[in-house]
């Protein structure tokens, strides 16, 4: 076979720098988002902060101001068509993006004050030790399994176990460890150094007046015969302990008041604080959408900069020159992403709006085809508009993917939503006598009733989904 050489004319799509920044940024959260651009502030002397820009804001170029509200159908649907076009390529989802972003240098922005001020468990602990009337040995032993705790509280390594790995200099035998394990137990907090669940509560329950009533029927659950407990097999209870239904009631309600995990009082983690994209309000009987100020960046290229390098025309003006088109990219792109935030939002909004008035009974089936055909934007596009993005409304804040889900034939030929079932589930189980709880296939029977067809395991799927206890479980005196 002869080699030879052939000319192939090919179309080939790429994705330019602009359009891969304004992909990255619309899939991007608000923190990370913010994050982004923190970064790219340090790094670009053409960028910078405009606290005087109104709301809904950016300056573009030295010499015009984009915002949002300004730009025309035309071009919105210009950027738009672009990304699809892109987006409805394999070449568009190739592409993995890192998120992870630099984190603040000063730590006050990353950790609260209040953080701070509160102790963890075993600074507590330690605290406490250190008041004890104890003599320094003692506290040297018990301070060595206050750091052997795990963050529940529990003492899950063996003593015997541990004895080993101590210094011999410390004449430390498994007696001693036994007995600072008893003193560390009843240091404050009932139930911390306890080596099971069953101990944990029993120690909890001896801390309590004795006159507390049925202190010693609980006791005597918990210690010995948990799983029964568990299990809510009450009729085997009272079998073996011959006791009556009101006591056994008092001491289950007992139980119950305990803390099966001390430790986590000491928690020190911070709740991540969700900053909505958009607020949702009701506007002369019509919802409405409107960009959150507080998400949104307010920056402008650096008008001396940009202003000395219109007066130069050397080479060494080159890389200032490639910094302010990366400047003007940037706003050009945080412009498009919280533009298409704003319309995803709007479109969400227009079909939900009777979760809006009436809660998740209300919710309607929703899949992002719906909101990219009448957006014109491809299905991926939604999706990057609608990941880790919120919104505020009168109910609370959501985020954007929980408006989309399945939906369920009904009787009349209509569809209900998947979140309206799980909402049905809620109120049937909250409304049901504890006594005699609803099975799964007498829910489904109910719902068959109002000509909701749902299978039994459906409605298991769900109610697991919901974290709700099996019907032999939810089952009480």
């Amino acid at each position: 076979m002869k080699a030879s050489l052939q000319l192939r004319m090919s179309q080939q799509l790429t994705l330019t720098p602009q359009l891969q920044q304004s992909i990255r940024l619309l899939q991007l959260s608000t923190q990370d988002m913010q994050q982004e651009v923190a970064r790219l502030l340090d790094e670009n002397p053409m960028l910078e902060l405009n606290d005087e820009v109104p709301f809904n804001s950016f300056s573009g170029d030295a010499q015009s101001t984009l915002t949002p509200a300004e730009s025309s159908r035309e071009e919105r649907q210009d950027d738009d068509r672009q990304v699809n076009e892109q987006s409805e390529h394999s070449v568009a989802e190739s592409f993995e993006w890192n998120t992870e972003t630099r984190g603040s240098d000063d730590e006050n922005e990353a950790y609260p004050e209040q953080a701070a001020l509160q102790a963890s468990m075993r600074e507590y602990l330690h605290s406490q030790l250190s008041i004890s009337q104890l003599d320094n040995r003692d506290r040297l032993v018990i301070g060595m399994l206050i750091d052997a705790l795990d963050e529940n509280g529990y003492m899950t390594q063996d003593l015997a176990e541990l004895v080993e790995f101590l210094p011999a200099e410390l004449d430390v035998s498994l007696d001693d460890l036994e007995t600072a394990l008893v003193q560390l137990q009843y240091l404050d907090l009932p139930g911390l150094g306890a080596r099971t669940l069953s101990e944990c509560l029993v120690l909890q329950l001896k801390a309590m007046p004795e006159a507390t009533p049925q202190r010693e029927l609980a006791i005597c659950l918990v210690k010995n015969h948990i799983e029964l407990v568990a299990a809510h097999d009450f009729a085997k209870i009272k079998k073996l302990l011959r006791c009556s239904e009101d006591n056994l009631r008092v001491a289950q309600a007992l139980i119950l008041s305990l803390n099966p995990k001390p430790g986590c009082e000491f928690d020190r983690s911070v709740a991540d604080y969700v900053v909505p994209d958009v607020i949702v309000e009701n506007h002369k009987g019509k919802w409405r959408a409107k960009l959150n100020a507080d998400a949104m960046p307010k920056l402008r290229v650096n008008q001396m900069y940009a202003n000395i390098l219109q007066q130069r025309d050397d080479k060494a003006g080159a890389p200032l020159i490639a910094q302010l088109q990366e400047a003007s990219w940037l706003i050009k792109s945080l412009r498009q992403r919280f533009d298409t935030i704003l319309r995803v939002a709007q479109a969400i909004i227009d079909r939900q709006g009777a979760f809006l008035e009436h809660g998740e009974i209300a919710m309607r089936p929703l899949v992002l085809r719906e909101i990219a055909e009448e957006l014109e934007m491809h299905e991926s596009t939604v999706s990057r508009g609608t990941t880790q993005k919120f919104m505020r409304t009168p109910r609370g804040i959501y985020e954007f993917k929980y408006f989309f889900g399945s939906g369920l034939l009904t009787e009349s030929g209509g569809v209900c939503s998947s979140a309206a079932i799980r909402e049905l589930i809620k109120q049937l189980i909250s409304g049901e006598d504890t006594c005699k709880p609803l099975t799964d296939g007498r829910m489904s029977e109910i719902l068959a009733q109002q000509g909701i067809v749902v299978a039994r395991r459906t409605i298991a799927k769900y109610r697991e989904a919901l974290h709700i206890l099996p019907v032999n479980l939810r089952k009480s005196l």
